[in-house]
């Protein structure tokens, strides 16, 4: 699967590939081929660069919370440029980060589960996926972006 083809650049202008729709609903196909290979029930968000929603999906059973979570996984991913993971020690009490989980007008997520999309070097979007263990919500993540043929950071 390949992002759309973006519109040709003005001059001076770069062209940036963007998450296609179809490109986050590969994500969620290939979420959902994971969720049923190890019986999981987890909740996905898939978000462009700009942390806006292009594709989620919460699996049947999955918990309350999982779906808002994820949202914020991937929205936290995108906004620091990184995974959500890279901030679960150094963000807890008397580290570096402290207080950074109450950022982002209280939507930065420092729990495993979120990861950045990066195509041909270039930033897509994050992914995030919530539901279980935060161990296997950040396996989830770094497994469908994988198999799509995407880079994380």
């Amino acid at each position: 699967m390949t992002t759309s083809d973006a519109p040709a650049a003005r001059a001076g202008e770069i062209a940036l590939p963007e998450l296609s729709e179809a490109l986050a609903a590969h994500l969620i196909e290939l979420f959902r081929a994971f969720c049923a290979r190890r019986q999981l029930a987890l909740a996905i968000a898939v978000v462009d660069r700009g942390g806006n929603p292009v594709a989620t999906s919460r699996s049947d059973g999955s918990q309350l919370g999982a779906y808002s979570l994820a949202l914020d996984k991937a929205y936290t991913a995108v906004a620091f440029g990184a995974a959500t993971s890279r901030w679960s020690a150094s963000s807890a009490p008397a580290g570096g980060d402290w207080g950074l989980a109450g950022s982002l007008g209280g939507r930065a997520s420092v729990i495993a589960g979120g990861v950045v999309l990066i195509q041909d070097g270039r930033l897509l979007g994050g992914l995030g996926v919530s539901g279980t263990a935060s161990t296997v919500d950040e396996e989830c993540a770094l497994t469908v972006a994988r198999e799509a043929g995407l880079e994380t950071r």
